[in-house]
């Protein structure tokens, strides 16, 4: 009888935390699709807000029922995700950004460059950095279609990404969850650049969770070589690297060989295109995504620092000094209190993105995304119970009867 209740692997991994997927959470997020396929002005986004919602519905209706959570998992994921990809492919809509993308892998094939010369209109604008290009190389290499469409490499980039920086028994039901998840469903769907830099963020904190200084490098310098808001994950991980192992000087030769690679990585990816034109890299990769040009960014989701540059006398300047003080204050935190593990450095990070977000003068609410990812990403690698408590429930599930026949005899 006692060995009958011993843990096998499989309840190990049950023992995880769990993640959403009740009927309430199913409603929920029928709710929130429902809601952005009747206000958004965007027509990508009124068809996943349509196909979304009749498969967080039905999600909703066999959590309801009793069915397991992979089953209403699985509806949630063909509904929100699958479903609206498949028509928009179909009828070749997209959310601007792939568009962008596409334009910007066929510019630096043909002149060295993923950045127009002379943008005008917001449309003109390409405020990554040179990496995110590489997802349009198929479309510009081979045509227009389904398969070179840069948002399924993006996708796939964030999917595989974010399975390995999970342990092994993890890799099924978090992915499962964070795909049907609205915040990550509508770009898998419609095309959104901040995934892939999710995902590799969290490759990267993986690996220098393990003390593997320089595939955590690698990782985080192509993040770094995507878009800007991936440069914050990078001393986060030296601050892991510098203080998990215990003693200092390794720790410290552990985190400049990750700075290194890192750095080289990114510098390997985005100096050469920089170098080409470096007015034009300026005022697309700093200038536009700061407000500083005359075209303004259809980033303008009604968070801190877009309502302060909008709405208040200085009020950019402000935000930006805002986003200073933050970026200066998760420095400080990297500093007195460095994380010690990988969840820790994790909830760190998402933290500092989080305060970024908020006090960006462009911004949407789409880039939440990325604390969201790295939000599920820590939870979902939380370890299962520790052996030496199924010991010791072990030791007590024996000693009870002992113990109650005891009492009986006396």
């Amino acid at each position: 009888m006692v060995l009958s209740t011993l843990p096998t692997p499989p309840d190990l991994r049950r023992n995880r935390p769990a993640l959403p997927g009740d009927a309430a959470w199913w409603a929920f997020c029928a709710a929130t699709a429902l809601a952005l396929g009747i206000f958004s002005s965007l027509g990508p986004h009124r068809v996943w807000g349509a196909a979304a919602t009749l498969g967080y519905t039905a999600a909703a209706v066999l959590a309801a029922r009793g069915r397991s959570p992979r089953t209403a998992g699985a509806v949630a994921v063909t509904g929100a995700v699958l479903l609206p990809l498949v028509v928009l492919l179909a009828v070749d809509r997209a959310q601007l950004e792939v568009d962008v993308v596409a334009r910007s892998a066929g510019l630096l094939l043909s002149g060295g460059t993923p950045y127009l010369e002379r943008p005008t209109v917001p449309e003109d604008f390409n405020p990554y950095l040179p990496g995110m290009a590489v997802f349009g190389i198929p479309e510009a290499v081979a045509g227009p279609g389904p398969l070179t469409d840069p948002r399924l490499w993006m996708g796939a980039a964030f999917l595989g990404a974010f399975a390995l920086a999970l342990p092994a028994g993890a890799r099924r039901e978090a992915p499962r969850w964070l795909a049907a998840c609205p915040l990550v469903a509508l770009p898998l769907a419609v095309g959104g650049v901040d995934l892939p830099v999710a995902g590799l963020m969290c490759l990267g904190l993986a690996r220098a969770g393990q003390g593997r200084a320089g595939r955590a490098g690698l990782a985080l310098g192509l993040a770094a070589a995507l878009k800007w808001t991936a440069w914050p994950a990078v001393p986060v991980a030296l601050a892991l690297l510098a203080t998990a192992s215990g003693d200092g000087r390794r720790g410290s030769r552990a985190a400049l060989r990750c700075g290194l690679v890192a750095l080289l990585t990114a510098a390997a990816i985005v100096l050469p295109a920089a170098l080409r034109d470096p007015g034009a890299f300026r005022t697309h990769v700093v200038d536009f995504p700061l407000g500083l040009t005359g075209a303004v960014s259809s980033a303008a989701s009604p968070l801190p620092g877009h309502l302060l540059a909008t709405h208040l006398p200085g009020g950019r300047t402000l935000a930006l000094l805002l986003l200073g003080v933050s970026a200066l204050l998760l420095a400080v935190s990297l500093l007195v209190r460095p994380p010690a593990t990988a969840t820790a450095a994790a909830a760190r990070l998402a933290l500092g993105l989080l305060l970024a977000i908020a006090f960006m003068p462009a911004t949407r609410f789409g880039y939440l995304v990325h604390p969201l990812v790295l939000a599920a990403w820590a939870l979902a690698r939380q370890p299962p119970a520790h052996p030496l408590r199924i010991r010791e429930r072990v030791r007590d599930l024996v000693r009870e009867p002992v113990r109650r026949r005891k009492q009986a005899s006396r």
